[in-house]
């Protein structure tokens, strides 16, 4: 019988969070599966005291906190964050309700291997009030959208979309809520995907499979 191969190391994901951590749960589970091909190797925040950490620390997953006012300006605490995150060696940064934008010394080291979610079909409706805006707009479909972390907002090479009906009589809560359902399977799905197949960022365009 032949030597059987040893099994690739899946791909460790740092996840950072500033709330419940309802998508961190969901990338944690499915992580449990081998083949998911990847892992939480750490949960980072700004805030301390939120669910999203107390979920990391019951499946005993590392975690660390930086308050943007423990530093002396936005720049310096985009630094530390690099540098707290470099040391958890992630292969994919997954921004899971994380509150605050990526800086430059974040993106020198992370950019093209980070990616967030978006309550909308982008580039329609970016910033913080997607399906409310979406709503105001009058659209019958809006969604999710999984996109690549650049400088901007919301304004990155999009990964994955999905999308949800507007239905008559919903408002912002009930509109949200059955989004937040639709993003969580796709960035499970997708996250997934990046750490398992290599891909390849040019221009807007993400491209998996190995380079020909």
């Amino acid at each position: 019988m032949g030597a059987v191969p040893s099994r690739v190391e899946p791909s460790r994901l740092v996840v950072l969070v500033s709330g419940s951590g309802t998508n961190l749960q969901a990338l944690i589970d499915a992580a449990a599966d081998p083949d998911y091909g990847a892992r939480v190797a750490a949960v980072g925040s700004d805030r301390h005291g939120i669910e999203g950490l107390e979920r990391a620390e019951r499946h005993g997953i590392d975690t660390f906190v930086l308050p943007t006012a423990d530093f002396d300006g936005r720049d310096a605490w985009d630094a530390a964050l690099a540098s707290e995150v470099a040391a958890h060696r992630p292969d994919l940064v997954v921004l899971a309700g994380f509150m605050k934008l990526a800086g430059p010394a974040f993106l020198a080291r992370f950019g093209g291997r980070t990616v967030n979610t978006h309550p909308a079909l982008l580039p329609a409706f970016p910033g913080m009030h997607g399906p409310r805006d979406a709503l105001a707009h009058g659209v019958k479909v809006t969604g999710a959208t999984l996109f690549v972390v650049d400088a901007g907002v919301d304004t990155g090479p999009i990964v994955a979309q999905v999308a949800v009906p507007v239905l008559p009589g919903d408002d912002e809560r009930t509109l949200h809520d059955r989004i937040r359902t639709s993003e969580r399977s796709m960035l499970v799905e997708w996250v997934g995907r990046m750490a398992r197949e290599p891909y390849t960022i040019t221009d807007r365009t993400i491209t998996f499979g190995a380079a020909v």
